[in-house]
């Protein structure tokens, strides 16, 4: 699914977040210590080799909410964007910490001049966010800023599975109804 609003193409695909060859910048669903984990977190350190995880050492820790970036390194991309999602139920208020990672990834490619990013499902792996509202939280805090952006024109939404995927795809139809 894809759809350009305000000049900026947003497009939903199953896929590999760390296979996007055709984006500059990758988001990362980090851990607070930026280190290879599990999930996206793993594949995405796998992919890109020993020097990321050295190049976050300085960085980390980082709270819920907060972003960092660092190069790519072996990945097809110039950019990895770290965020740490909040924990369901733990990290409150789950929703704003939420959409301060989408924001402050924004915030961060905007900053770098950077025309395409790529974010994974964040925070709902192992770290429990029910995908539906996590959804939401992401489209809706991303419809809200998309008139700030001069840089950025491609936003991809890249999801793990068919499940993901038609989530997305869904919510999005609806938001994108409900604003015309």
């Amino acid at each position: 699914m894809k759809k350009t609003i305000s000049g900026i193409t947003i497009e939903c695909i199953r896929g590999d977040i760390a296979s996007q060859p055709d984006i500059t910048a990758i988001v990362n669903a980090a851990n607070a210590r930026l280190k290879i984990g599990g999930g996206v977190a793993g594949a995405i350190h796998r992919a890109a080799g020993p020097g990321l995880e050295e190049e976050c050492r300085p960085l980390a820790p980082i709270k819920p909410g907060e972003c960092v970036i660092t190069g790519g390194h072996r990945l097809p991309n110039p950019y990895v964007i770290h965020c740490l999602g909040p924990i369901y139920g733990l990290n409150k208020p789950e929703n704003e910490l939420l959409a301060d990672c989408y924001r402050n990834a924004l915030k961060l490619a905007e900053q770098y001049k950077i025309d395409s990013i790529a974010f994974p499902a964040i925070s709902t792996g192992a770290f429990g966010y029910p995908i539906e509202e996590a959804t939401e939280v992401a489209f809706k805090t991303i419809m809200e800023i998309l008139h700030k952006l001069r840089y950025v024109k491609r936003i991809r939404f890249v999801l793990y599975s068919n499940r993901d995927l038609e989530i997305h795809e869904k919510i999005f139809s609806r938001l994108l109804r409900e604003i015309k």
